[in-house]
């Protein structure tokens, strides 16, 4: 994927991101409607199965990879994977030294990269702008999932105020792509998780209601700024913390 195809891709992506709304979901997509429900219908299955396998009913499989790569995390990177990968992206040896330091991991790598690509595809297969539009919605918090109420976290977006999952999945996404791991798709993906951390940055979207979104303006420029991002450019991108620069 070169900076000619993600500039197309930026800018196709801007049209469809100004159309993500807070309105009713649709149920054109042939998903079956879920009463309560606001925003793109497609949008708000995509993140809500992604929750299934990754985090409510994770696969055996699934569950060994964390219990291999949680502990290795917490043994050799206490201060957390972000900042080991902070660390490690300002020495002259990288990205080499960060690919040897997570070579160990390899295995369960590949399986959540494996998780999420399928999730993407089942959803989104071939269809970059799509994706990134969802991703536009996540970061702004105007999917409302009322599938959801139980864990109290009804709106599709990322945890935490400030949001530093954005910052785990750069690291993670970075290792996968040096080891050689599904590496050009992760190229075009990591530029969207840029994307929802600067909307989500700004919007700072409740968890429990829908949060009206940003203004389209603003959008736009978020999306011809971040979506064209090379790898080296979000590497500084993400130097950044808890917020873009």
């Amino acid at each position: 994927m070169d900076r000619r195809s993600l500039l197309k891709i930026g800018a196709a992506t801007v049209a469809g991101v100004a159309l993500t709304g807070t309105g009713t979901a649709l149920a054109d997509t042939g998903l079956p409607p879920v009463a309560g429900m606001l925003g793109d219908r497609r949008a708000n299955e995509l993140w809500y199965q992604l929750d299934e396998i990754s985090l409510y009913h994770p696969s055996q499989e699934v569950q060994d990879a964390y219990a291999v790569l949680f502990p290795f995390i917490q043994q050799n990177a206490p201060e957390g994977l972000y900042e080991k990968w902070r660390e490690l992206s300002r020495e002259p040896g990288y990205p080499r030294n960060y690919a040897e330091f997570a070579q160990p991991v390899e295995g369960p790598l590949k399986t959540l990269s494996k998780l999420q690509l399928d999730n993407f595809d089942r959803f989104y297969r071939g269809d970059d702008v799509g994706l990134a539009t969802a991703f536009a919605a996540f970061g702004q918090g105007v999917l409302f999932d009322p599938r959801r109420a139980a864990q109290e976290s009804e709106v599709h977006t990322m945890n935490g105020n400030p949001p530093n999952g954005y910052h785990f999945w750069h690291s993670i996404v970075r290792a996968q792509m040096f080891l050689g791991i599904d590496r050009h798709r992760w190229a075009r993906i990591d530029a969207m998780i840029g994307f929802a951390w600067a909307l989500q940055s700004l919007a700072k979207p409740d968890h429990r209601h829908v949060n009206p979104g940003l203004p389209r303006d603003q959008v736009r420029a978020l999306a011809r700024y971040w979506l064209p991002r090379s790898p080296a450019q979000l590497d500084r991108d993400f130097q950044a913390a808890p917020y873009p620069a």
